[in-house]
């Protein structure tokens, strides 16, 4: 992993445009092709990011930007589209390079783990028609618990919780943000699955078109006989 900090301005280029002014930020390229803007706010999402497959090609500014003060021109070029993140950087303050091996990848306690592994056993408790396509898809931010396509063809990610709160459903939106740049996988719509969802979590998910679902663990795994409940 590169970790460059650096005075520099960022244009995201594609279908959707962005643009971040000039400022002091952490430039991280990491070996998977993915680059990611940080500020020293914002907790650990960035402020923007190129997501993999994408090569990133430093060059010299043109005379016109160089007499901005602009001392190297980023072009991060995703892979599979138009898509392509431009770091302009004006001074570099740091720069530091670090081998992190092979991550083992995140251990989710115990009931989370089952709830992901029984949901994708039973992925058709999502709807009739659902199919499984992986479980932990991996993105740049890290992994969605679920992916599936549902009846109709389209792409679902699935968050899991024990307890769904309102960082569950901003975790979700992350993923589905990042997805849906990706043209061959668009449109991706959210599920947030949990055991219990706080009534500000729903309310944010409606609002930001995300589903919800409540996960009955114990008739997931076998042990609950709904014939004998009273209610």
């Amino acid at each position: 992993m590169r970790l460059v900090i650096a005075r520099c301005s960022v244009d995201y280029i594609g279908r959707l445009r962005a643009h971040l002014p000039l400022a002091t930020r952490l430039l991280m390229v990491k070996a998977d092709g993915s680059v990611l803007v940080h500020s020293d706010g914002g907790s650990y999402k960035p402020l923007n990011w190129m997501s993999p497959p994408a090569s990133l090609r430093v060059s010299t500014p043109d005379e016109a930007d160089a007499a901005e003060g602009i001392t190297e021109v980023w072009t991060v070029q995703h892979a599979k589209s138009d898509d392509r993140l431009v770091i302009n950087i004006r001074e570099q303050l740091h720069e530091s390079s670090h081998d992190l091996g092979v991550d083992p990848g995140l251990v989710k306690d115990g009931v989370e783990a089952d709830l992901q592994r029984l949901l994708a056993e039973q992925i058709t408790l999502l709807g009739e028609g659902f199919t499984l396509i992986r479980r932990e898809y991996m993105t740049a931010i890290g992994p969605v618990d679920i992916l599936a396509r549902d009846g109709s063809g389209g792409t679902v990610a699935i968050e899991l919780k024990r307890r769904g709160d309102i960082d569950g459903v901003e975790q979700l939106t992350r993923y589905l943000e990042l997805l849906n740049r990706d043209p061959l996988m668009s449109p991706v719509r959210g599920v947030f699955a949990a055991q219990q969802i706080k009534p500000q979590a729903r309310t944010l998910a409606a609002d930001r078109g995300i589903d919800c679902l409540t996960l009955d663990y114990d008739a997931m795994r076998g042990v609950d006989d709904k014939e004998s409940r009273l209610f």
